[in-house]
């Protein structure tokens, strides 16, 4: 008998983005921005919507090759300009709402490390119930994270090392 390990529980990563936090922070509130960056490989952010308010709704789509793959449902919990976003974040699949949707938490901080970058640290925690109905999504929690920063980081400029 094979053991399955279990995807892991809390992603945490940080990246140096070189931007200014204010820059940073708009790129995770701008829909247009968003549709850029906020997709791993070739996936795509067909639309995205943004009430950008502690209590708002954020909501992506996604499509790969054409085809409606889910996206996600969220709703915002705390904004600080400039320094932290924090998600109700709720993964769902191509029937969104009609289907299940799998709420976790997801926190960045944004923190100044000269006048054009900034650090970003993203923790994404409660993956549990993702983990328990969509583990093949749970599987690819961190490497999607590291993916779209990737791209959010060439969107905003270039990564600094």
């Amino acid at each position: 008998m094979t053991r399955r390990e279990s995807p892991p529980l809390v992603v945490r990563l940080e990246r140096v983005i070189a931007a200014s936090p204010d820059e940073v922070y708009r790129a995770w509130l701008d829909p247009e921005l968003l549709q850029r960056w906020l997709a791993p490989g070739g996936i795509t952010v067909e639309r995205a919507e943004v009430e950008a308010r502690v209590g708002g709704r954020y909501r992506l789509w996604h499509a790969d090759s054409g085809v409606h793959i889910g996206g996600f449902e969220c709703e915002i919990v705390e904004l600080v300009p400039g320094e932290r976003i924090v998600f109700k974040w709720g993964f769902v699949g191509p029937e969104r709402t009609a289907g299940p949707v799998y709420d976790s938490l997801l926190t960045i901080t944004l923190r100044s490390v000269s006048r054009d970058a900034t650090v970003l640290t993203l923790v994404h925690e409660r993956l549990d119930d993702l983990a328990a109905g969509m583990p093949h999504v749970a599987d690819k929690v961190e490497v999607g994270w590291k993916l779209v920063l990737e791209k959010l980081a060439v969107t905003l400029g270039s990564a600094v090392r």
